[in-house]
């Protein structure tokens, strides 16, 4: 085989791209339930209706097909409009303000207001809003807004997790996945509204998490209490919890080394020192999380945890793990021009070639096990199509912009 099919930069790897991008974007056509709110997605890419139909689910396909019109995919203005009828409709709390959980298969409301969910929130409406579509920019002030009022905390410069459904009560659990991704929204708003209010939060994010994982040796706490106090030890009865599990996440540490590099890039334009800086935090954040997890038990793939040693404790390979490492990979090799990471990135694409795409019913496999078998215990099926799309894109656009204004505006490499 070509191995230049894997090689950043290649016109051949760039074809390889465009083919599974295609591929995706077909798959993930029958998600929309008829009051908009998003299906799970089978193994075919069939809804598997008697699952919940989940907020953040929705969002990511909004933001998804929103990326699929600026590529010129057939379909995917009503897909995005399918969404956001979801996210405008049926998912969207009009007696205490913001959005569910989710639905369950009957259409009852799933309790709690997750930040997680209302950060994607905002995500699904900056990309509608730069496509165009009716009802996105009245959607994104809205959860702005709400964002801003129930879980942003201007003092901490951090988010705080979950309320009850009514917004009485605020749990004391504090989380960096649902800040990872406040990151990536409030850089996503920053661009498409040109107000660097939200590129100012992002960096408060991420300066206290490079300094916990700084002082962790690069492995990045997860869980907190409200006194914002790390709980190393959180869910040690659970290790695979999909958003929660015990011990370092490999694949988050990977995520965030490529949204601080953005953040870098974007908001040091006058100080490449400062920004400079950051870039060696990312690097250390994804080459700790490589070392740690690639390879780590005799098998390619990344394993999903590890505890804070290093050793692997959960070693399923999920999907969106390979993801984040492709597109870190290709963002730190176009921004420091080391060859590790254009190597690395040859080796995450054959390995997704070979072992992660499913050749015969589309998309990604969503979770394998050590041996690279099928596993379906923590992710049956195929969800949604966010991590694995923009994976196909990230590689070939600048790294300092969110990638759905980058793909709008054809910011290529």
């Amino acid at each position: 085989m070509d191995q230049r099919k894997y090689q950043i930069d290649t016109e051949e790897n760039r074809a390889f791209l465009e083919e599974v991008r295609g591929g995706l974007l077909a798959f993930g056509h029958q998600f929309p339930s008829p009051d908009g709110s998003a299906y799970y997605l089978g193994d075919d890419g069939t809804p598997w209706k008697e699952k919940n139909r989940e907020a953040y689910v929705t969002c990511r396909m909004a933001h998804v097909y929103s990326i699929g019109m600026f590529l010129g995919h057939e379909r995917s203005a009503e897909l995005v409009d399918a969404a956001l009828k979801g996210l405008n409709g049926a998912l969207q709390d009009t007696e205490h303000g913001g959005w569910y959980a989710g639905l369950t298969a009957e259409g009852e409301n799933l309790p709690d207001k997750q930040c997680y969910a209302h950060a994607f929130v905002i995500l699904a409406a900056s990309s509608a809003l730069l496509a165009g579509r009716s009802g996105a920019k009245e959607l994104l002030h809205k959860a702005i807004s709400l964002y801003d009022f129930r879980f942003w905390n201007e003092e901490e410069g951090l988010a705080c997790d979950t309320w009850n459904t009514e917004f009485t009560v605020l749990d004391d659990y504090r989380g960096l996945n649902a800040n990872m991704h406040t990151v990536e929204a409030f850089l996503a708003a920053a661009d498409v509204l040109k107000d660097d209010t939200y590129r100012v939060r992002a960096g408060r994010i991420i300066e206290k998490v490079v300094g916990w994982a700084e002082n962790n040796e690069w492995r990045i706490p997860e869980h907190f209490t409200k006194q914002w106090e790390a709980m190393l030890a959180y869910n040690q009865e659970r290790p695979d919890d999909p958003f929660k599990p015990y011990g370092a996440t490999p694949g988050h540490g990977i995520e965030w080394a490529r949204l601080i590099t953005q953040w870098a890039l974007s908001a040091n334009k006058d100080d490449s020192d400062k920004a400079g800086r950051y870039i060696e935090a990312a690097e250390n954040l994804y080459c700790r999380a490589v070392e740690d997890a690639w390879n780590a038990d005799g098998a390619p793939g990344i394993c999903y945890t590890t505890d804070w040693h290093g050793k692997p404790v959960v070693h399923d390979r999920m999907h969106w793990t390979l993801a984040e490492a492709i597109n870190t990979a290709a963002v730190l090799y176009h921004v420091t021009g080391k060859e590790k990471y254009a190597a690395d990135y040859a080796e995450f694409m054959e390995y997704l070639d070979s072992t992660v795409l499913d050749h015969v019913n589309g998309s990604w496999f969503h979770q394998l096990d050590e041996n690279n078998r099928l596993k379906e215990t923590v992710w049956p099926g195929k969800a949604d199509l966010y991590h694995a799309l923009q994976a196909t894109l990230i590689p070939c656009y600048v790294p300092d912009v969110s990638i759905a204004v980058a793909v709008k505006e054809n910011l290529r490499q």
